[in-house]
């Protein structure tokens, strides 16, 4: 995290206001905005009470369920979106059966009680027809996360800490994480009893092999180019 990103709120005064006028009856004197952070009163919300909240949140804010807790994702700058495209490209040419689907939400942690909006969820092609705006986690092969320095002041505990545990207590075979802060790419792998037993990092330039089911090599020079 750069300096001044912990100053920075997770969201504007304007969202947060929207989103508290869309919200459920029920839930909208719980929502607090506080220091720049969504807060929420009198205890966490179970999943069905975030999934009503996220469902109607505007396009400008992007609600996680994280570990009990709502997050906000933050929203991607061209940077994150190149990086996206740079791994789109590469999976395209190495594995033409697989879709790696952008932003995809996905039910994650111990009995699907997360939901998280991966930056990437790669599985076979046309795996999400059909699927409303929460996955189920069977059948996909990696979710991909790249982190974002625009006022995301939780990016540490949630991509490096909390999302590896919630994907592999969802046994998605591998988690790939594009780290900007440290110019590194993280390959988990291997779940078990709720954590990945292999977790392999390598500086940007290197060549990374992403093991099976995905079975492809990245090369990572590129990403030098979208140092910041």
């Amino acid at each position: 995290m750069t300096p001044d990103t912990a100053d920075r709120p997770q969201m504007s005064v304007e969202d947060f206001e929207e989103l508290a006028r869309r919200a459920p009856r029920e839930l909208r004197t719980r929502l607090k905005f506080l220091g720049g952070k969504l807060c929420i009163r009198h205890g966490p919300l179970d999943v069905d009470e975030f999934e009503e909240l996220a469902a109607v949140a505007p396009e400008t804010v992007r609600l996680e369920y994280i570990n009990g807790k709502v997050r906000v994702k933050a929203m991607p700058d061209g940077n994150h979106t190149s990086i996206y495209m740079w791994l789109l490209r590469q999976c395209m040419q190495q594995r033409p059966d697989l879709d790696l689907a952008p932003e995809r939400g996905v039910k994650a942690e111990a009995y699907r009680k997360g939901r998280a909006r991966t930056d990437g969820f790669l599985a076979p092609v046309d795996h999400f027809t059909g699927h409303r705006e929460w996955s189920d986690p069977d059948g996909a092969l990696m979710a991909v996360e790249i982190t974002s320095h625009d006022h995301d002041t939780d990016t540490d505990q949630r991509d490096r800490i909390d999302k590896p545990i919630g994907y592999a207590a969802a046994d998605i075979p591998v988690y790939l994480l594009v780290d900007r802060d440290n110019n590194t790419v993280t390959v988990f792998s291997e779940p078990k009893d709720g954590r990945y037993q292999q977790a392999s990092s390598y500086p940007w330039g290197a060549t990374v092999a992403v093991p099976h089911p995905v079975g492809i090599t990245l090369d990572t020079e590129k990403l030098k180019n979208y140092a910041d």
